[in-house]
Formats: structure tokens, C-alpha cells, sequence
């Protein structure tokens, strides 16, 4: 019985992976730009807090993180070239963003960010500006300037630009999520915002 049990299973699950291979085509919903995969699987989603199609894709952000196996790490990697303001004030949203990822508070903090721009439509002129959003949302004045120059902090902040140099010849705009280190997901306009976080999630399982 417990044969033909799992006989069914196996059945059952080869034809959904088939389906799935068969659904997401390199060149046409993903590009291979690297020969090796990372040697643990991530997502790192390429961002900025001034693009309004980022802050519309949170929702699928949350989804995409409910999805992915536990293993799977998911990271945001703010960008500093984007037209809507200039680098100096980008790279202060970067650092208030590992200064959340320090307070283990990144969701809540960076909703705060976005809110405050897309909703609250208020400019941000500087880190004093930014701090005044986490002095809302609860975090301490002398916490925030402990970490803002932090040594961990700051060794975040330099991850997060490596990674804008690393892969900058991909990013032609943001949202953008390279997975694996390897896949550059594409997204045609036929495709849903499940297909999309299908699509992202499968990705974080390719080697």
C-alpha cells in the first residue's frame, strides 16, 4: 500500500515540475547571466524607495517571502542612480535601510520610507529627514545615531554597493531581481502577479 502510495506522488509531482520547466523559458521570462550559481540560493531585489513601481510591488514582495523555502535568503539591495533625486540622498535611504536591517525592524521601517513618499508625498532632503520617520515609528533618537555610522552599518552599506557594481550592467531600471547570482528575472505583460511570484520562486530553486 505505501508503495503505491508514493508510486502516486511521484506521479503526480514529475508532471507539475515539468509543467513549471515548461512554463518559464530562459530569453523569454529569464536571462542566465552568470555561468555558477551562489552557493546558497538568495533573491536580491533591486530597488529604490522613489520608484513608484517599487513601492506597488511590495505586495508581491511579502508574497514572494511567504513562498521560498526557508533556506532561501531574500535581500534588498537599494540603488543610488536613479533620475528622482540625487546619489548623496540615495545612498542616505541605503543607509537608512541597513540601519533597519540592524533594528531587525527592515519590513516595518521600510514601509515607513515609502509611505512617506508615495503616500505622505513629502521630500526627502536628507538623513535628518529619514531619521524623523524612524523617530515615528518608535525608535529611539540615541539608538538611531548609534547605528547610523556604525562599523555595521557601515559594512552593510558597502555590501549593498558592491552589489549595485557587481550587477549594474544588468540594472537598466528597478524593481529587479537577480536570484541565485545567475537568473535575471523578466516579466512580459501577460503575465499575473501570481505568475510573477511563481516565477521568482521557482528561480530561487534553479541551481
Amino acid at each position: 500500500m505505501k508503495k503505491i502510495i508514493l508510486a502516486f506522488f511521484i506521479a503526480v509531482l514529475v508532471p507539475l515540475q515539468a509543467c513549471a520547466q515548461e512554463q518559464w523559458k530562459e530569453g523569454e521570462h529569464y536571462t542566465v547571466i552568470n555561468d555558477t550559481a551562489t552557493d546558497k540560493p538568495v533573491i536580491n531585489e533591486f530597488f529604490s524607495y522613489w520608484c513608484p513601481h517599487c513601492y506597488n510591488f511590495e505586495p508581491l514582495v511579502a508574497k514572494i517571502k511567504s513562498k521560498i523555502s526557508d533556506d532561501v535568503k531574500f535581500e534588498k539591495v537599494h540603488v543610488n542612480f536613479m533620475g528622482f533625486t540625487s546619489p548623496e540622498i540615495q545612498d542616505d535611504a541605503s543607509r537608512a535601510l541597513m540601519v533597519a536591517r540592524a533594528l531587525k525592524k527592515e519590513d516595518t521601517l521600510s514601509n515607513a520610507i515609502f509611505r512617506y513618499i508615495h503616500v505622505q508625498k513629502s521630500p526627502v532632503t536628507s538623513i535628518k529627514d529619514l531619521k524623523n520617520i524612524f523617530l515615528v515609528n518608535g525608535v529611539e533618537d540615541a539608538e538611531f545615531d548609534k547605528l547610523v555610522s556604525s562599523f555595521g552599518v557601515n559594512s552593510m552599506l558597502n555590501k549593498n554597493n558592491k552589489l549595485i557594481v557587481k550587477y549594474r550592467k544588468h540594472l537598466s531600471g528597478v524593481p529587479n531581481f537577480i536570484v541565485n547570482g545567475k537568473y535575471q528575472a523578466k516579466f512580459t505583460r501577460d503575465m499575473t502577479n501570481d505568475d510573477i511570484v511563481d516565477l521568482i520562486v521557482w528561480l530561487s530553486k534553479q541551481k
